[in-house]
């Protein structure tokens, strides 16, 4: 399970205790991106009995995957109009890591793809009432969802050249008693941790783009074999391939332009926002730049049969490359992990920084009281396993935080860092970190050095860490 996805189980587990849709009890604070996600682990959770949010996660994934699946097959019908790409960009997508990494690591992801492919398919089969609905739905499960609908419901309206407003109506109905209550609850709908963000991480100006441009250039692990040398070229080459088959599916079908804008659109705005880009943000787009490239690719081996007059050459040429994309995207999964169950999984699937934060919330607990706080910075596994008051150093669900970024640059050793006054200001009873998160600013601090003392060091090097560290308060 990734550590985010604790962070929705917790709001989960205390919207089902009663305790109110709260992270920590009492603090009305929306540190959720994904508040329908949210509320389908709380709603499976009372239907079924089962307090086990992770496993009910898996649950809603596996649906949701199958569904996406089958939706992209359909959609993949309606836009390059064969079944052979179709096919091809639904069975990629089954075994894409960025699919199935998030579906057993617990996030919303899953979900949120289908909601999208879904009302892609509600707009290019003119059914603008479901496009309606599912767009509630959509933004419901994360707000950058506005991307690819944003285009849908332009479209709708040059299409018809007025305001689609019955339609507008049915969302807003949908999207109400969430605006509603979130003003009133949380002072707003959206939630905190888009602005903790955007100014707790320290990032150079392009690199956001340059991650971009590098997952865009790699959809199906090519550079393992190809080397780093392919991003760019396969940047390109891609782009030629999205470019020839979305303008031959809109010469069909003109209401299918938002398909071949959307991940384009979607690399845009992220790159101009330039937020850390966690590994989950760049899943989105991806089922519809496979079905683009695929397209692309039965296009040029359509087009191939001028060159060599054979009457196989386009379904030949399209296999070749589909069993090539098929065997690369394999080759990036592990048929036996080095940590965790012994079972077949994407490489990219690693949650070691979620064991580590295991085995520190069981020291934690093994010293706390009812009433203690832990601080931490990464608070998923943390605030889930040990069920005490968190204060979070990101700021997303203690805006307090927010107050001490942008912090020094001098104490960034990599994107992130803990300023010494955030964490001496929380006064927390127990603290859990990374070592690099505090390695020029919080542990150096004399006066933390004489309030805190090292309770366990885990040993680990992840983002380049001397370990994990677990503090106590000294006068404890």
């Amino acid at each position: 399970m990734v550590d985010d996805a604790y962070i929705t189980f917790r709001y989960a587990r205390n919207l089902v205790a009663g305790r109110g849709f709260v992270y920590n009890p009492g603090e009305w604070v929306l540190g959720t991106t994904t508040p329908l996600y949210t509320l389908l682990l709380a709603g499976s959770a009372l239907a079924t009995g089962s307090r086990d949010f992770p496993a009910l996660a898996l649950a809603i994934n596996a649906l949701s995957g199958a569904a996406s699946v089958g939706l992209l097959y359909g959609l993949g019908k309606r836009f390059a109009g064969r079944k052979a790409p179709a096919a091809a960009t639904a069975l990629l997508w089954a075994v894409a890591p960025y699919s199935v990494s998030f579906a057993v690591g617990g996030m919303e992801t899953d979900l949120t793809v289908t909601l999208l492919l879904a009302a892609a398919y509600a707009h290019v089969t003119k059914h603008p009432r479901a496009l309606a609905a599912l767009s509630a739905l959509a933004l419901l499960a994360r707000p950058d969802t506005a991307i690819l609908l944003g285009l849908l419901w332009l479209d709708l309206t040059l299409t018809r050249r007025r305001l689609p407003w019955r339609e507008g109506l049915i969302a807003l109905a949908l999207l109400s008693p969430w605006l509603v209550f979130g003003a009133l609850a949380f002072g707003s709908p959206l939630t905190g941790s888009i602005a903790a963000k955007s100014v707790t991480y320290r990032l150079d100006p392009a690199e956001g783009l340059v991650r971009l441009i590098q997952h865009y250039s790699n959809p199906f692990f090519g550079d393992a074999l190809l080397g780093q040398a392919w991003h760019l070229a396969g940047f390109a080459i891609y782009l030629l391939l999205c470019g020839l088959g979305g303008l031959r599916a809109i010469r069909r079908n003109r209401s299918v332009w938002p398909v071949l804008a959307y991940p384009y659109l979607y690399l845009i705005v992220f790159a101009a926002a330039n937020p850390l880009i966690f590994r989950w943000y760049l899943s989105p787009p991806l089922p519809f730049y496979f079905l683009l490239i695929f397209a692309g690719v039965w296009t040029v081996a359509g087009d191939a049969i001028r060159l060599i007059p054979w009457a196989a050459i386009r379904n030949s040429l399209f296999a070749i490359f589909t069993i090539a994309a098929l065997a690369l995207t394999l080759n990036a999964w592990d048929l036996h992990s080095d940590h965790g169950p012994d079972r077949p999984a994407p490489e990219m699937a690693w949650f070691e920084l979620e064991l580590l934060y295991a085995q520190a919330s069981d020291v934690v607990l093994a010293h706390a009281q009812p009433g203690d706080t832990l601080c931490a910075g990464d608070i998923g596994v943390l605030g889930y396993r040990t069920d005490l008051r968190i204060l979070d150093t990101v700021g997303l669900v203690t805006p307090e935080s927010r107050r001490h970024y942008p912090a020094d640059s001098d104490i960034y050793v990599i994107n992130y860092a803990i300023p010494a006054d955030l964490v001496l200001a929380l006064n927390p009873d127990y603290i859990v970190i990374l070592e690099v998160y505090g390695r020029r600013g919080l542990l150096p601090d004399p006066r933390f050095q004489s309030q805190y003392r090292l309770l366990e060091k885990f040993e680990t090097d992840i983002y380049g860490s001397d370990g994990m560290l677990v503090f106590q308060r000294a006068s404890y």
